[in-house]
């Protein structure tokens, strides 16, 4: 047996779907949803995902930096490209983490990256489901 401890639950109530909206339980996110493309002035579900993956890669740079003691530039960034593909009839995502970070050696920016996404729980979600690409830039 497994000693699984929940460090946080995320809720969300959302309704109508792509042309919809979407309201956390404490109310920190309130925002209305539109079809990616589309004329509606809402997010949808890849730019959220993107957001959301792109944050807790940062985080997990971050414990990589610590396990390789690597000091992490304060300028880094990571732009999240999540597609939404339509192939032979059935909808699927693809991915790409482009990761800035100024300054660092290549080889040991690889590294920092490789390790994050070995460890991001955004990335345990997709290994194996989605095609992604980790670009250093």
């Amino acid at each position: 047996m497994t000693d699984k401890q929940v460090l946080y639950t995320g809720k969300t109530h959302t309704t109508g779907g792509r042309l919809g909206a979407s309201r956390s339980s404490d109310g920190h996110l309130d925002i209305q949803l539109s079809p990616p493309g589309g004329n509606g002035t809402g997010t949808n579900p890849e730019q959220l995902f993107a957001a959301g993956w792109s944050a807790c890669f940062i985080g997990a740079m971050g414990k990589a930096a610590g396990t390789l003691k690597v000091k992490l530039p304060a300028d880094l960034s990571v732009d999240a490209e999540v597609d939404l593909v339509l192939e032979e009839g059935q909808y699927f995502l693809q991915a790409r983490l482009n990761v800035s970070l100024p300054g660092l050696d290549r080889e040991i920016a690889r590294a920092v990256v490789d390790t994050a996404h070995q460890t991001c729980p955004y990335s345990k979600l997709t290994r194996g489901n989605i095609d992604v690409e980790l670009n250093l830039v």
